[in-house]
């Protein structure tokens, strides 16, 4: 079973923005959300065309999110390639048309 080296660097963090800091700060669009559990900051996924979630953990040496999707918990690192759960972890989540308000589901 392949384990994440990295579960150090999940932090509470502070989020950055509710939708993609890059692509609202242009004018595009995503398909699904990460959040940086290193720093808080909100990024597209590798499906979404900008891919802005992994060229932050590259550029940054921050290897692990959330998906920021509502109702999914699970966090992927990027430098491990596996995905997880943490039990107890509190879950934030994106709240789609409302780009100001975050979602907290407990």
């Amino acid at each position: 079973m392949t384990t994440c080296s990295h579960l150090d660097q999940i932090s509470d963090v502070t989020l950055q923005g509710n939708g993609c800091v890059d692509c609202l700060a242009v004018g595009d669009s995503w398909i699904h959300l990460r959040l940086c559990m290193t720093c808080g900051y909100v990024g597209c996924c590798d499906s979404s065309k900008n891919k802005h979630a992994s060229a932050h953990a590259r550029s940054s040496d921050h290897p692990i999110v959330e998906s920021f999707e509502p109702g999914e918990d699970w966090l992927w690192c990027y430098v491990d390639e596996v995905a997880f759960l943490v039990d107890d972890a509190p879950t934030l989540s994106y709240s789609p048309g409302n780009t100001e308000e975050v979602g907290r589901v407990i």
